[in-house]
């Protein structure tokens, strides 16, 4: 018997340090710890929601079908050359070639670099390869993972706090940003696609201008595009363009991008190539002498230099008529990467921080009346052994905060909802003991076996009731949305913790006072 008590001693000793431990970060007097010990200590805490904290929720819808028209994009682009021109059309690339020594060549070449294009039509002027379907699957569900991975990244180098990004359905992807106070800049910073690409500019043809006015057919071979500048008067002008429409370098060679400042103290952005990067723009510019090389974000000229001469060392900037922080957004969206697709706004919902203090305010105060109320209710009706289970309610909600700090939760009002739901299953538990225990007292047997077996008996009853609860949180888990998951999760550690402290936390007591005398009556 003193075995068993000493080991639910210190198990139970055990998990109330480590619940401690684990909610020192999210406690006033963690921030005090001096730092040679918060280093030791967890870094995770409990943080608020959105409808606690405010901010901004959004819900994006990622066009995935971008995504893979933009994968036959690149191929068509690696295969174009004088002979051969390609053209995409949804899932389909058709390679305009002749028949002949080009055509097996080409075929050749798409078998051994594309395994994921299947032959389809072929006529006398040229070959229709389809994307496999497994392919086509595979690229949405990559676009997908890595919109959350680059909007995430975007998000944690802007400086937003405990951040919610997650799935929901097949293409949309849910943003929560708790305390945001610049929600359109976050909004730019979230939605832009950021696909940088290097591109020559088409000096030999004639004036832009011709072009626009339908003076001058633009070549088959060019494109135009538009660099945006600021006049003295404060209005935008558009300038044209006219580029190469082969791509020689695009921004996922970039390993850094920075902010940088000029002679005359105006910030640029000034980028890092990985390895590969820096041997392609240093063979670019090696090639390109004396031409103009345009550097293109999201299709906007952002400017194009003269190459005067070879660069080496990997380094290049992006220069205009920046102000301070377009050049840190744009610095953070080169470096986080480009979305794989581009993203559409579906919902834009700013909440107040009002709102969160009120909320806070009422869940606290309600919290407490709820509690006041049953640890009064189970005192005065339950005497003692009222007492030892206000013991373990209060032990229920250490544990509690403890495993939300332990799992980075983030409280939000069903959360607060989960929290006393899970104060009353405690006092259930409790009471389902206390009247079989009573019940064996009426019986007449002795009270250290009246206590074992009003345990034993309530045992398979609190286990069935917990379980069967269990059972409705994982699916409000698996099929609810935010605020649904947070009260599962609560809800859930809830449960586990209940039927620990009820068949642990108040039999220690138990076993702790009829070991040391035997008891001829229980207050209960």
């Amino acid at each position: 018997m003193k075995r068993k008590i000493g080991f639910r001693m210190i198990l139970l000793g055990s998990a109330v340090l480590l619940s401690f431990i684990f909610l020192l970060p999210s406690l006033p007097v963690g921030q005090k710890i001096p730092p040679g010990i918060q280093k030791y200590l967890p870094g995770g805490k409990i943080s608020m929601g959105l409808d606690l904290k405010g901010g901004m929720s959004v819900t994006l819808e990622v066009e995935r079908d971008k995504a893979v028209s933009g994968t036959l994009d690149e191929v068509a682009s690696a295969l174009k050359s004088p002979k051969v021109t390609p053209l995409v059309r949804g899932n389909d690339l058709v390679l305009s070639v002749s028949q002949g020594p080009e055509r097996a060549q080409l075929e050749k070449r798409v078998l051994r670099h594309y395994p994921f294009l299947n032959k389809g039509a072929e006529t006398s002027e040229g070959v229709t390869y389809t994307l496999l379907p497994r392919e086509v699957k595979r690229i949405r569900d990559h676009s997908m993972t890595q919109a959350m991975e680059v909007i995430r990244n975007r998000i944690d180098q802007f400086g937003v706090a405990e951040p919610l990004v997650e799935r929901q359905g097949k293409d949309r992807i849910l943003v929560e940003l708790p305390g945001i106070n610049d929600p359109e800049r976050a909004m730019s910073l979230i939605g832009r696609t950021a696909r940088l690409e290097f591109l020559l500019v088409d000096d030999r043809r004639p004036d832009a201008d011709q072009i626009l006015a339908n003076k001058v057919p633009l070549p088959k071979e060019d494109i135009i595009l538009f660099s945006h500048r600021t006049a003295k008067n404060g209005q935008r002008i558009e300038f044209p363009y006219i580029l190469k429409m082969g791509v020689l370098m695009s921004g996922e060679v970039i390993s850094d991008a920075r902010v940088a400042f000029g002679q005359f103290n105006e910030p640029y952005v000034s980028l890092v190539f990985n390895s590969s990067g820096a041997k392609l723009f240093d063979r670019i510019t090696k090639e390109h002498v004396k031409e103009r090389l345009a550097i293109v974000l999201d299709n906007v000229v952002y400017s194009a230099p003269v190459i005067q001469e070879e660069i080496s060392g990997g380094q290049a900037q992006i220069t205009g008529s920046f102000t301070l922080r377009e050049a840190k957004d744009l610095s953070i969206v080169l470096r986080s990467g480009a979305l794989p697709a581009p993203v559409r706004i579906l919902t834009n919902v700013t909440v107040g921080p009002s709102l969160g203090k009120d909320s806070i305010r009422a869940g606290i105060h309600a919290t407490l009346l709820a509690g006041g109320l049953v640890l009064l209710f189970m005192a005065v009706y339950y005497s003692l052994s009222g007492i030892i289970a206000d013991f373990a309610l209060m032990l229920n909600l250490i544990l509690l905060v403890g495993a939300m700090s332990a799992l980075h939760a983030t409280l939000t009002l069903p959360g607060i909802a989960g929290i006393i739901l899970t104060i009353g299953m405690g006092v259930d538990s409790n009471v389902l003991i206390f009247e079989r225990i009573r019940e064996e007292l009426r019986s007449g047997k002795p009270v250290r076996s009246a206590i074992d077996a009003g345990y034993d008996k309530a045992f398979l009853t609190i286990v069935d009731s917990h379980v069967t609860t269990l059972i409705t949180a994982l699916i409000l888990f698996i099929f609810g949305t935010g605020p649904i998951k947070g009260f599962a999760v609560t809800l859930s550690v809830g449960i586990g913790i209940n039927l620990f402290t009820a068949l642990v936390g108040t039999r220690v007591v138990f076993d702790a006072m009829t070991s040391r005398k035997k008891l001829e009556k229980l207050l209960i």
